[in-house]
């Protein structure tokens, strides 16, 4: 699977000024990956990274466990003590009630978020 034409295996070649230049910490972005295209945030408080994911389309081909396992390897290479997720799947135009059942089988649950409103939400500890 390519993140914006690149392997994973050159992604984490990259060096750390690159990866954040990529994440583009504090501002939407949108990328693909595999036959998705995600609309995301990625953002930092103290040493946990959040992750707004605000809309997928495409995928399937186990996009979000990839994106995950990126992640995760990132924080932890970088000394973060966690990465806390918000899905906003409950409050899209057409949610996907597959989408859903798959990240509440992951340990995501439904939340009432002040800035986010309805939320899928979980926080990963590394």
């Amino acid at each position: 699977m390519e993140i914006e034409g690149l392997s994973l295996a050159a992604l984490k070649a990259l060096s750390v000024e690159e990866l954040e230049a990529l994440l583009a910490f504090g501002r939407p972005i949108t990328f693909r990956m595999g036959t998705a295209t995600i609309l995301a945030e990625f953002s930092r408080s103290g040493r946990d990274i959040i992750v707004n994911l605000a809309h997928i389309d495409g995928g399937g081909e186990g996009v979000l466990v990839t994106l995950w396992k990126l992640l995760a390897g990132y924080a932890k290479e970088q000394e973060y003590t966690s990465v806390t997720w918000n899905v906003h799947a409950l409050t899209c135009a057409e949610p996907n009630p597959r989408l859903h059942r798959f990240l509440c089988k992951q340990g995501f649950e439904e939340a009432n978020s002040e800035k986010y409103g309805r939320i899928l939400a979980l926080r990963q500890s590394l």
